[in-house]
């Protein structure tokens, strides 16, 4: 949480919440620890594994009404859901009272159009779009905004997540020089340098492909603004490369670099990004009557949206964090990872697993 709560993200949406973080949630809730507000997902997938698996209507119907029960905010759709039970999750979902948010289906491939159902709330993330566009042209970009608007569907595009994917194609350097490495959990830190997968599949084909996906999502950005579609900020925090805290920061760069201007990047992670939370009447916007979660800059970022890295001081759900605060939390959380290192290796862990 003290990366996160450094770099002045006081609200998270973990969009695949489990047990552990609803004690998370509690913990921050009553004081015990530091962190910010936690919104919490249920992800439904369909096939075969482990979690929330439905592969009919019926089955789908019933984990939703069973997240509900169980405190969840949102529901997350996920790629290998079938067309019927992913139509009956959404109308579900509405009739209880939570919005959805996730991936299209692999099922509509072909058939995008039908995936736009009514109270289909938000797609996470471009490359939703992009598997759905053979050439990655802006005829494609400009009709995945029309669907998208005229769904009343909203974009988390989280453009950091790819752009990290298609550095990685290049050179693990990218992923070792990282500054922020040092604030990743040793175990993640482990996987992302030994069993990184971007990096053993990486061909000049592949890197190609992924350079082509980056400045695609940046046009896809660039007509959803234009189309009026409603764009959220979000980064997918825990793919390698994507640090959390951090990387809304990056995000922020990369909406401005497509297209957005700083004061729309910013409301996309504020204001916006509360109003679709359904939490705006008391975060999202400095309004008397409002909590106090804010964030005090020593420059501002409507002159350079860089600026919103320059913290003085967080205000967290009413408690003050100044610049020294910071500082120590962070040194100490980094500390922890060096003395943690030893204990988590990834195929360490891989093997006891087996």
């Amino acid at each position: 949480m003290t990366p996160i709560i450094a770099n002045g993200v006081t609200t998270v949406l973990d969009l695949n919440a489990t047990m552990e973080t609803f004690w998370q949630k509690k913990a921050i809730e009553k004081g015990y620890i530091v962190g910010p507000r936690m919104a919490l997902a249920a992800l439904i997938n369909g096939g075969q594994g482990q979690g929330r698996i439905a592969n009919t209507a019926e089955e789908g119907r019933a984990l939703v009404r069973n997240a509900k029960a169980e405190g969840y905010d949102f529901i997350k759709v996920y790629s290998k859901l079938n067309i019927e039970t992913y139509t009956a999750i959404i109308d579900e979902a509405n009739k209880v009272g939570l919005k959805t948010i996730g991936h299209i289906p692999n099922a509509f491939a072909g058939k995008l159009e039908q995936a736009f159902v009514p109270q289909f709330g938000m797609v996470a993330h471009a490359e939703e779009f992009s598997k759905h566009s053979e050439k990655f042209t802006l005829e494609d970009a400009r009709r995945f905004a029309k669907l998208a608007k005229d769904n009343g569907t909203c974009l988390t595009p989280t453009l950091t997540t790819m752009v990290w994917i298609a550095k990685q194609t290049y050179s693990i350097d990218s992923i070792k020089n990282l500054v922020s490495l040092k604030y990743v959990h040793p175990l993640f830190k482990s996987k992302w340098l030994t069993a990184n997968n971007y990096v053993k599949n990486a061909s000049p084909e592949s890197s190609a492909y992924f350079d082509r996906m980056v400045k695609f999502h940046f046009l896809l950005v660039k007509e959803f603004k234009d189309a009026g579609v409603p764009i959220v900020a979000g980064t997918d925090a825990g793919v390698s490369g994507v640090v959390s805290g951090f990387s809304l920061h990056d995000e922020l760069e990369l909406l401005v670099h497509a297209g957005l201007t700083p004061a729309e990047a910013l409301n996309s992670a504020t204001l916006l990004a509360a109003q679709w939370l359904g939490i705006e009447n008391y975060i999202g916007s400095i309004e008397s009557g409002k909590l106090a979660d804010l964030v005090l800059l020593d420059a501002s970022p409507l002159v350079d949206i860089n600026n919103s890295r320059k913290i003085a001081g967080v205000f967290v759900n009413g408690r003050w964090l100044d610049k020294s605060n910071i500082n120590a939390m962070l040194s100490d959380f980094s500390k922890r990872n060096i003395e943690l290192k030893n204990e988590f290796d990834w195929q360490t862990f891989m093997n006891k697993r087996k």
